[in-house]
């Protein structure tokens, strides 16, 4: 038997771990059961999102050949004892838990599976085909009901109650970097009459409001007439965030433009501008665009899948709620993700009087979502398909490099970040302030998501991969910690084309 426990950094310090009084307990259990126990692993996480999709302990299989059906399909075998899986563990919720009683109960419900009355909500799929991004999405469309009900502005639900990149400090030191820029280009004469500015993932505006606002201040400062030169275009893929954003920014005006951008397909909407933005500026967008899995498990390259499911307990709760059976609730539950609160009302008023209730629905249906996760072989690198134009290969290093790990592929965000660079004026520069990875062995002693902010989905961002990405491309990226807060698992990534 295997056992890994990442979280290392809380192994010493005032009040270390007591990872010998949680395993105990485990490997005892397991020893009593008749899992293969050479061919399991034990994965020990600290899960520092207090809302999030593991239980305190999962069961993942570890596929040989083909996938067998999902397990939510009838017909489904029970695993056999011999079958390869990995018991993940949350050390954060250990402590409170009878783990003797947890470890029994997962492995009685991997031998017979209908045993769990779990409610998948869809089959085995890939982590960014999940429907827990159609949640995602929902948020930001109808963040407006969601707000409403929860009483805060979705900015108080992040680390501190606002986000980074509204850190004025910041924004003045951006600004002032671009006007040398500018400085350099005019005293050339080779300053477009046309100055652009790009700001993807808009929000609720206040990001746009604080750069533009300095802007203005600085401006004039610096006695130059860049502010009358301004094009601001602000990008989002929701209507309803873009007009509550321009609402924010209404004092600037004619200088603003919104446009409805897919963020992993930008130029899309933005391929007008190809080779002349002087700075696409994103703020937290990365970390919440779909993303896979993958790992590295004895040598051999899997992809992880994943099934969303509502588990027995808060099914039977929900479908009480409304009146259904817990059977019913993925076409419920379906419908949510596809017409929103207000028109599920009008689609099923026999359960739903009123927005209210169907928002309330949504916030305690997402709360209870759970993911089901098993490791799949993966055939070939070159046969995975990250985005277009992108494909597994671009993975070989990582997975290669330090032995077994599980990583994120960030297949929106490679999008985003490939088809974005393009844009740049061969002076310009993208900046964004995320959660990145900057090393690879962060995985080997971290847990990087998925996790649950508010109504959203966040995983970290594998640096080093945009890096290789924006490299082959002819740009230099650099990541950085965030000046205005060092201390900050934000870090800043800045690209620009290579001297």
């Amino acid at each position: 038997m295997r056992i890994d426990i990442r979280p290392v950094s809380r192994l010493r310090g005032e009040h270390p771990l007591d990872v010998a009084g949680t395993l105990g307990p485990v490997l005892a259990a397991l020893a009593a059961s008749p899992a293969d126990l050479p061919r399991v692993m034990l994965t020990c996480d600290w899960v520092q999102y207090k809302a999030n999709f593991r239980d305190v302990a999962d069961c993942r299989p570890i596929l040989e050949g083909q996938p067998s059906p999902p397990w939510r399909e009838e017909g489904t075998a029970p695993s056999e004892a011999g079958e390869a899986m990995e018991i993940a563990l949350d050390l954060r919720r250990t402590v409170d838990a009878d783990m003797p009683a947890v470890i029994g109960k997962l492995l009685a419900e991997q031998r017979d599976p209908a045993s769990s009355g779990k409610i998948a909500l869809e089959g085995w799929v890939p982590g960014r085909s999940s429907c827990i991004w159609q949640f995602n999405a929902l948020y930001w469309q109808a963040l407006s009901f969601w707000e409403q009900a929860t009483g805060r502005e979705y900015e108080q639900a992040l680390p501190g109650g606002e986000s980074d990149a509204r850190n004025t400090a910041a924004v003045r030191e951006l600004i002032l970097e671009l006007f040398k820029v500018w400085d350099d280009l005019d005293a050339r004469d080779a300053l477009p009459p046309e100055l652009y500015v790009v700001e993807l993932g808009v929000g609720n505006g206040n990001q746009a409001k604080t750069w533009l606002d300095e802007f203005v201040k600085l401006s004039a400062a610096h006695s130059r007439d860049y502010y009358r030169r301004l094009h601001y275009m602000m990008g989002d893929y929701s209507p309803h965030v873009l007009g509550r954003a321009m609402k924010a920014v209404a004092q600037h005006g004619d200088h603003v433009t919104t446009l409805v951008v897919d963020a992993t397909h930008p130029t899309a909407s933005l391929g007008f501008l190809r080779g002349k933005a002087f700075l696409v500026y994103i703020s937290n967008v990365y970390d919440n665009l779909p993303t896979d899995e993958v790992a590295r498990i004895g040598g051999r390259p899997y992809q992880v899948e994943v099934s969303a499911y509502l588990p027995g307990a808060e099914a039977a709760r929900l479908g009480q709620s409304i009146g259904v059976t817990p059977e019913r609730l993925p076409d419920v539950v379906g419908k949510l993700l596809k017409l929103g609160p207000e028109l599920l009302c009008e689609a099923l008023p026999q359960h739903f009087a009123d927005p209210g209730q169907a928002v309330t629905f949504w916030r305690e249906a997402w709360g209870a979502v759970r993911l089901a996760e098993r490791y799949v072989p993966l055939p070939g690198l070159d046969t995975y398909q990250i985005a277009e134009g992108l494909t597994g290969e671009l993975l070989r290093t990582q997975l290669e490099a330090d032995g077994d790990l599980r990583m994120h592929v960030n297949n929106g965000a490679l999008s985003s970040f490939a088809r974005t660079l393009p844009l740049l004026h061969p002076f310009g520069r993208l900046q964004c302030h995320d959660l990145f990875v900057t090393d690879i062995r962060q995985y080997l002693t971290a847990f990087c998501g998925p996790g649950k902010y508010d109504g959203s989905v966040v995983n970290w961002v594998n640096g080093p991969l945009l890096r290789h990405v924006g490299n082959r491309a002819g740009f230099s990226v650099d990541i950085a910690p965030f000046s205005a807060r060092p201390s900050s698992n934000v870090k800043t990534l800045t690209a620009q084309v290579r001297d």
